[in-house]
């Protein structure tokens, strides 16, 4: 199996998720808060995720896994399904003797995020969830392909980087079915009704999502422990092209201060937090 490359600050592990050998990505140094976990999209490896990743790190130990079937882990015969990779997700937490951790998921790791907190919601002190695309805005296939394309041209060339080589290994097949699966998660609707503190993040250029009207909808029913904010200028991996501004907003919410925009990267983008009704 292949090793990533070493990184200051940086450890890796291995450890057995149902046979299959999976990788995890560990900080080195950190404060003593909640362990943060971060939650990577569907046919892509941790990497993408490093980014905001690293900005986290002097508040806690950043675990980065990727997931059975994704970047450098083995490949299952066919691709888990969201509520399977749930499963995974604990399984990991257990392995590494994580009794809580707050997750940050992006893409599929939001839908795979909020399964871990309704299905195992004593592990789970928080969720953030970054661009949580799913549903019918995603609906048909076809519509999400061309959302998918759309993308692909708003995004920073540099993800192509990461992203295209871990498609490749995770093979267009494999890449359609779970696109399929995620596309199909009501991830706005399940916001309702999430059972543990939660922020959602969203890029106002992200084709995936719906339009700003709709999302300000959502967001003046949401329940009281759930905070929605957007991104001005981000598309869908917000992970990747903003992690200051998004690391900024993550460290605000946990922190219970204002959410403004970031004073260390000031004119790069803007925060707007949507209030409820």
């Amino acid at each position: 199996m292949r090793e990533p490359r070493p990184e200051p600050g940086w450890d890796h592990t291995w450890i057995d998720v149902d046979g299959l050998r999976t990788l995890v990505r560990i900080s080195l140094d950190g404060g003593d808060a909640t362990p943060i976990v971060h939650v990577h999209g569907f046919g892509i490896s941790g990497r993408y995720l490093m980014p905001t990743a690293r900005r986290l790190t002097g508040r806690t130990t950043n675990f980065v896994p990727d997931l059975p079937g994704y970047g450098l882990s083995r490949k299952p015969p066919r691709p888990l399904p969201i509520p399977r990779l749930a499963d995974a997700m604990v399984t990991i937490f257990d392995e590494l003797g994580i009794e809580k951790a707050v997750l940050v998921g992006n893409s599929m790791g939001c839908p795979v995020s909020i399964e871990v907190a309704d299905r195992f919601t004593d592990r789970v002190e928080g969720v953030v969830l970054v661009a949580p695309a799913g549903g019918i805005n995603n609906q048909p296939l076809t519509r999400a392909v061309k959302q998918l394309a759309l993308d692909g041209v708003r995004e920073t060339p540099r993800m192509a980087r990461v992203a295209v080589p871990d498609y490749v290994r995770f093979g267009p097949i494999n890449t359609l079915r779970l696109f399929t699966e995620m596309t199909e998660f009501p991830a706005l609707e399940r916001l309702l009704a999430i059972p543990v503190p939660t922020l959602a993040v969203f890029g106002n250029r992200d084709p995936l999502l719906p339009g700003q009207e709709r999302v300000v909808e959502i967001a003046q029913q949401v329940p009281g422990h759930v905070t929605v904010v957007t991104i001005t200028g981000a598309a869908h991996a917000v992970n990747f092209s903003h992690p200051g501004e998004l690391a900024h907003v993550i460290t605000s919410w946990l922190d219970g201060a204002e959410i403004v925009d970031d004073p260390d990267e000031p004119g790069l983008t803007s925060v707007m937090v949507i209030p409820r009704a």
